[in-house]
């Protein structure tokens, strides 16, 4: 009989990490080695344990699922990733798979359908969501060009206030911080978006971690 597949699942939510672990441990050949509820934990457990596979949320404290991805593809290469997550946003996909990600699944699957997943990612495959496939094949037919390298390079400040923003810091808080007025706080926000061809603030933020403009930690 082979070695269970060991699975590392990161998501800041115990309630939802209590729930995946109860299928995924049920699955003959998956064992969960550990949870993390936040991005700097996973990373922690990851370099400790050593899973097959890394099963984690996109927005967590510390590090985000994309910045964890990103680490995993430089540190661990042979650590599978599998992106489970409520979000399906454009930009929450492409910056996963950029990062590097070899699966990308909604919270809304069915259990046997995440365990399937696990599964293919440990061999190898790709595991994606139906939905993120289709997304995934408009991008690659060129019917959305990908951001990189076209949009118009932030300011300083505004780095700045995407970073605060990024870390859950309101419009107010921003301004105190930089001794600034929320009014010019919501301007270079403005003009972020329209740079990163954003639509609103967790975009905006989406779109730079993808870019490596900035980091998202929790504060």
């Amino acid at each position: 009989m082979s070695e269970p597949i060991r699975v590392l699942l990161a998501d800041d939510h115990a309630v939802v990490r209590a729930g995946i672990r109860q299928f995924l441990d049920h699955a003959p050949d998956i064992v969960v080695v550990d949870e993390a509820d936040d991005g700097e934990m996973a990373r922690r457990l990851i370099s400790k344990t050593q899973p097959d596979v890394a099963v984690l949320d996109i927005q967590m404290p510390q590090a985000s699922g994309i910045e964890v991805t990103r680490w995993i593809r430089a540190t661990y290469p042979h650590v599978g990733v599998l992106i489970l997550t409520a979000y399906d946003e454009d930009p929450y996909v492409m910056a996963v798979l950029q990062a590097g990600a070899n699966g990308y699944v909604l919270k809304t699957a069915a259990p046997a359908e995440i365990v399937q997943a696990v599964r293919d990612v440990h061999e190898g495959k790709s595991a994606l969501d139906p939905s993120i496939a289709h997304k995934l094949m408009r991008y690659v037919s060129g019917q959305r060009p990908s951001l990189d390298n076209q949009y118009e390079a932030l300011t300083d400040r505004e780095l700045e206030v995407l970073t605060l923003a990024g870390k859950g810091y309101t419009n107010k808080a921003i301004g105190v911080q930089l001794g600034i007025s929320d009014r010019t706080v919501q301007g270079h926000l403005a003009k972020t978006y329209s740079k990163l061809q954003a639509g609103s603030r967790t975009e905006a933020v989406m779109r730079a971690v993808s870019l490596g403009l900035i980091q998202t930690e929790a504060r």
